[in-house]
């Protein structure tokens, strides 16, 4: 939860954190050491509107449009994340890209490397073990059948840099990928309003692969089937395979 609270104590006050541990936390599905999108989880976000205080909002993006439950479902597993190449122009991210963008922090993220028919997960987390500030969408959809008002968001991502060409070699995937991570000092420019082609074309100079070189990563449990520990705090511990004795992508 401190990585998510990042932004907020550096720009708030000790009051305002108390009451979002005390209010917003227990809505949300943290503490997250692990999950899939899939599962549609609720964190905090730093939409555009409030950058400085989080708002809940569930992974996978649901666009103004949608019209009922039937037509989410359809669509909700697609939007997960956002291929930062095509955001303004996709009708499921184009109006989120220009007018409701948002900061997601977290402490790392996991990627499968593909060895011999097997899948080996690794931990990707920045060298100085700071929190990343990730690039995201977001989006407001009322359900009609509940008039509940539900806050989501999609995570974009651009291609990978060299140390996710070597560990993201899943066969069917079309290239390397990777989330948008906002450097320290640039993160506020993600949240800037967008007015003219200039103001686009400055949020898409943000969607950059982070330099290898500020980046770590090492193998973990196994993220899938029986052995698969679950949302534990040690997920994240490396664990050694011994099929990658040699075979280590980052050796």
């Amino acid at each position: 939860m401190e990585t998510q609270l990042k932004r907020a104590r550096h720009y708030g006050n000790e009051q305002a954190i108390e009451e979002i541990i005390e209010k917003l936390a227990p809505l949300s599905d943290l503490p997250l050491y692990h999950v899939s999108g899939f599962n549609h989880p609720k964190l905090f976000i730093y939409p555009d509107n409030s950058p400085y205080k989080p708002t809940l909002a569930t992974w996978g993006l649901v666009p103004f449009w949608v019209k009922d439950k039937a037509q989410l479902k359809k669509l909700w597993n697609n939007t997960l994340n956002a291929r930062g190449e095509t955001i303004f122009e996709k009708p499921s991210f184009r109006n989120s890209a220009k007018n409701k963008r948002c900061i997601i922090y977290v402490d790392g993220f996991y990627e499968h490397y593909h060895f011999k028919g097997k899948t080996f997960p690794f931990y990707v987390n920045r060298k100085d073990n700071e929190p990343m500030a990730l690039a995201g969408l977001w989006s407001d959809w009322l359900d009609e059948e509940t008039g509940e008002l539900i806050n989501t968001f999609s995570i974009v991502t651009t291609t990978g840099n060299s140390m996710m060409t070597k560990i993201h070699n899943n066969p069917k995937s079309a290239g390397p990928r990777m989330p948008v991570i906002l450097p320290d000092d640039l993160a506020d420019k993600w949240l800037e309003p967008v007015a003219d082609d200039l103001d686009i074309k400055s949020i898409k100079e943000l969607i950059q692969s982070y330099p290898e070189e500020e980046l770590k990563a090492h193998t973990v449990s196994r993220l899938r089937g029986k052995e698969y520990p679950g949302n534990v705090e040690g997920i994240t511990k490396e664990v050694d395979y011994a099929e990658l004795e040699f075979e280590n992508p980052l050796i």
